[in-house]
This record gives structure tokens, sequence and C-alpha cells, in this order.
């Protein structure tokens, strides 16, 4: 079951009048292309741990206490370190004590194959309530010269409570669809600094450290692979297209979003986007959108919501659920970055 989401993402939003001159880009251009109008920026000395932190307290904050936490799960394709794993020390910062925690590494999909793993660890009866996080500091991989992608990406975290629960409960997730296709591993990469690259026995280049993303290929890829897995899912759970109350994908940019939507039979009035004022936070994407959304009164109580992501990897995934009874939801906008919370 899900029981909650939140949000955050940090700073002042960073307009697209405030990029880079050199970039040769005006706001006309960037939200013709993208659907962007602004982003948001860690800042110097702020890294993924810190983004989930704040996330992952709000989200806490706002849930019942009652059971404590059993395992945190943190989808990141940013982490703090090579070695070891952000989410351990993302829960002993949080007070948890010593439950297990483990990064998880799909990319953009990272926070759809979150939820299905949570579920299973639940469902086998393992661990009873899970803390599920997506977090990413893309800011700190851009090279400055890229305009394709400093336009697109933010930093951003959101959080998840996934937990036990009854069948046919608002927050069940009823089923999940998954995908990997390896051959396309290098369409969306950083090239250095891992065991590839340092097994290659040359100097690392200048621009190694870098993301890296061959655009109009990926563009491809995303939309036709998180329609077929749209199409799937809801062949899976036995629901018309018509049947969806909100659909809710990966926020990479407007035009991947309203593709997948039209081709999925998808009204656009039933899509929920969160992009316009954040840009693509990768894993952080879809629960900073559901989170924005329960904000926003657009998320009922027994909603039947679709996700969907894709991801370097490649990776693509979509999950069905029945959004959460009863949401409660706060907002929260200050200097240091917005919360969204929305417990059962």
């Amino acid at each position: 079951m899900l029981r909650g989401v939140a949000g955050w993402v940090p700073g002042e939003p960073v307009g697209n009048e405030r990029l880079p001159a050199d970039w040769g880009v005006d706001d006309a251009w960037v939200r013709r292309r993208t659907g962007i109008g602004s982003r948001h920026r860690a800042g110097e000395g702020m890294a993924t741990g810190d983004l989930a932190y704040e996330a992952a307290s709000r989200l806490l904050a706002g849930v019942p206490a009652a059971g404590g936490v059993d395992a945190v799960v943190l989808a990141t394709a940013t982490p703090d370190h090579l070695c070891p794993g952000t989410a351990p020390a993302l829960a002993a910062r949080l007070g948890l004590g010593t439950v297990p925690a483990l990064d998880l590494a799909a990319v953009c999909s990272g926070f759809v194959y979150g939820l299905a793993v949570c579920h299973g660890l639940v469902t086998s009866g393992l661990y009873g309530r899970i803390l599920l996080v997506g977090a990413d500091v893309y800011s700190t991989w851009l090279d400055p010269a890229d305009r394709s992608a400093g336009v697109v990406f933010g930093d951003g975290a959101g959080a998840a409570l996934v937990a036990a629960g009854r069948r046919g409960d608002p927050g069940e997730l009823l089923a999940f669809d998954l995908g990997s296709d390896g051959t396309g591993y290098d369409l969306i990469t950083v090239p250095g600094g891992g065991a590839r690259a340092r097994a290659g026995g040359k100097p690392a280049g200048p621009g190694d450290g870098f993301f890296r993303m061959r655009g109009s290929t990926v563009y491809q890829h995303a939309v036709e692979r998180m329609t077929a897995s749209c199409r799937t899912l809801l062949d899976r759970v036995g629901w018309d297209p018509a049947d969806v109350d909100r659909f809710v994908p990966h926020q990479a940019n407007a035009r991947i979003l309203h593709a997948v939507a039209e081709r999925v039979g998808i009204a656009p009035q039933r899509c929920v986007t969160h992009l316009e004022r954040v840009g693509n936070t990768g894993a952080a994407s879809i629960p900073l959108a559901l989170a924005d959304a329960a904000d926003g009164g657009r998320l009922r109580p027994g909603d039947r919501v679709l996700l969907t992501a894709f991801g370097g990897g490649l990776t693509w995934g979509s999950a069905a659920l029945r959004w959460p009874g009863t949401p409660q939801t706060m907002c929260t906008d200050s200097m240091e970055g917005t919360q969204h919370v929305a417990p059962r």
C-alpha cells in the first residue's frame, strides 16, 4: 500500500531568463522545446543525501508514526559517493537505527522500480513499512557548455511510505510492468568514474565526468517504451485508458509526456505535470508530481492512478495504484525549498 508522499526542492527557482547567456536561449525557446519554465539547483555543499533527508523528514513528520520504518530504499543516479551507498547514511541521519538500507540505480525509472521492490518486500512479509526516496542532484554532473541537458534538468527529492494493508483499500499497489534494454546503455551515461573507465588504463578525458544524453534517440525510445509498458499494464489490471483518473509520467519534457498520453489514449486533462516549475528531476520527478497534485486537490481517495517512467540503462516501468484515502495535504514554500505532503 502507498501510505503517503512528500517532496522537496532546494533554493529559489532558476527561471529560463537566468540561464547562461552563452547558451543562446530565451524563455520562449525553452518552453517551446521542453515545457519547462524554471528548475531548482542545489547550492554549494548540498548533495543527494541532503535532499533525500529533507523529503524523507517531511514525509515522516506527516504520516502516522505507529510501526516505525523497517527498511530504506533510495533510488538515485547521483549518489553522494561511488562507494558506499547513500541509503545507509540517510537511514542513520533520520534516526532509524540499524534498519536495512540500499541504493537502487535505475536512473529516471528509479522510483517506479523502487515501488515494485518495496511492494515485493512488503507482500513477502519480510518488512511491514518501507521508506522509499527518489532523489537526484543532476546539477553536479551537468557540463556547463551543454545547453541541451542544462535547460532540462533540475534537482529535487521525493519520498513515499509503502506499508502493508488490506486488498481493495485506497493506496493499494495493484500491478507493475518493468523492463530494460542494455543494448542502449550508452544513450544516457556519465562515461568516467566507474570501474569500466578505470579498467581501460587511459587517463580520464576533460568531459568524461559529465552527463551525456543522445536526445533525439532517447526521445524515440522513451515514447515507444513507456507507451508499450502502459498498454501492457492496463491490460493486466483490466483498465481502459478512460478508466485512468490520473496519469503521472516521469517528467522528462512536455513533448514526451504529451506523446505518450496521446498514444495510450489518455485525455490531456487527466495528465499530471509538474515539470514546468521544477524541470526533469530524475528519480524524484514522479513523487514530486504526485505530492504537487495532492496539494492542489487533483488526487482524490480511490483515484485510479497510472505511473510510467523511462531512464538510462535503458530502463522503463509502469505502476497502477489507487490513491490513498483521506489525504491531508500541506504545502510550505520558503527560501530553502518547498514541501508537499499527502499522508493517509
